[in-house]
């Protein structure tokens, strides 16, 4: 039995991304530092799932401590490091930079630097579409992307950065998959789809940054999660895009979908568009399709009735949920 290291293990990435694994007769071992960034409950939630499972083994660690880092790795026989370990949120990382830097620069350093002294040669490592900003549409993989517009994007740079240097020097295999506006049950309340599913179904005022004709490349996170888990292919290096592929839908879409599902009509409150976010996402995808023969299977309306429904499934505890 193959044993995976996934980072960020309760996360939302990470929590399906590990299920899918297990599923694939995968030993995981879960770490994640069970940070406050939104609330426990959630990570808490995907855990329990995961723990039912006698071939995952959970943590509470953090990759900013290198020295657990080593005992792991010398007491186990671990193949891949998936890591999906980060402090994620474009505004919340112009308030708080150095948190960044320190999780997603310095944390994937610590492990590249692990992984080298016990010849663990494969690392997927979690990317972001925020790279992209200022670029030509639709995104491609080889486009410069040396100007990042907050710190996250700009910690998420300097994690592709290093493991490609570990790459260079090391022969380290590295995946790096970027990806595209994720959601899907038990996401992250901090993310535009929880945020206007909670508010919609609780009529409570929607606040919408722009006049909500910004628009993203939605990904579901099953798609995502299993797209991570191809990325273990050996590569080389390659900065993969794993997004939905269609064209980019705009927030005004997204809340008509959801109203229509709900049957209530949603309170807008609007609010000046933020400058560190981006207009429009939108992926290409051909890459992925070429080398990890990976294509979205959940497209947008199938997506958002899931989420609904896991949403109107566990709306009593949801609704204390702070978005």
């Amino acid at each position: 039995m193959k044993t995976v290291l996934v980072t960020g293990a309760a996360g939302f990435i990470g929590a399906r991304t590990s299920q899918f694994l297990l599923d694939q007769g995968y030993h995981v071992l879960g770490i994640d530092n069970l940070n406050d960034y939104y609330d426990l409950r959630l990570k808490e939630y995907r855990l329990e799932h995961l723990k039912r499972n006698s071939n995952f083994t959970f943590y509470k660690q953090d990759i900013e401590n290198i020295e657990f880092l080593s005992k792991l790795f010398k007491e186990n026989s671990i193949t891949a490091v998936i890591n999906l370990a980060a402090r994620a949120g474009v505004r919340y990382s112009i308030e708080n930079p150095h948190i960044y830097m320190s999780t997603n620069a310095q944390g994937t350093l610590n492990l590249l630097e692990v992984m080298r002294n016990y010849n663990v040669e494969k690392m997927v490592l979690a990317s972001t579409s925020s790279l992209y900003a200022g670029q030509d549409m639709p995104f491609v993989e080889d486009l410069p992307v040396n100007t990042p517009i907050s710190p996250y994007a700009a910690s998420k740079k300097a994690a592709e950065v290093l493991a490609y240097t570990y790459h260079h020097l090391h022969g380290l295999d590295i995946s790096v998959v970027r990806y595209f506006t994720v959601y899907g049950p038990a996401g992250r309340p901090d993310m535009s789809i929880f945020r206007f599913i909670k508010w919609i179904d609780g009529g409570t005022p929607v606040e919408l940054f722009g006049d909500g004709s910004q628009s993203r490349d939605f990904t579901y996170i099953d798609d995502i999660a299993l797209g991570t888990i191809k990325a273990l292919k050996k590569v080389g290096y390659e900065i993969i895009n794993l997004g939905g592929g269609n064209n980019p839908r705009s927030m005004k879409s997204i809340i008509s979908r959801i109203e229509k599902r709900l049957g209530k009509k949603a309170i807008i409150k609007e609010k000046p568009f933020h400058k560190a976010d981006m207009m429009t996402t939108w992926a290409d995808i051909s890459k992925a399709k070429k080398i990890l023969d990976w294509l979205p299977e959940v497209d947008v309306d199938e997506g958002l009735e899931k989420t609904i429904t896991w949403h109107l499934e566990n709306r009593d505890w949801i609704r204390d949920i702070k978005v």
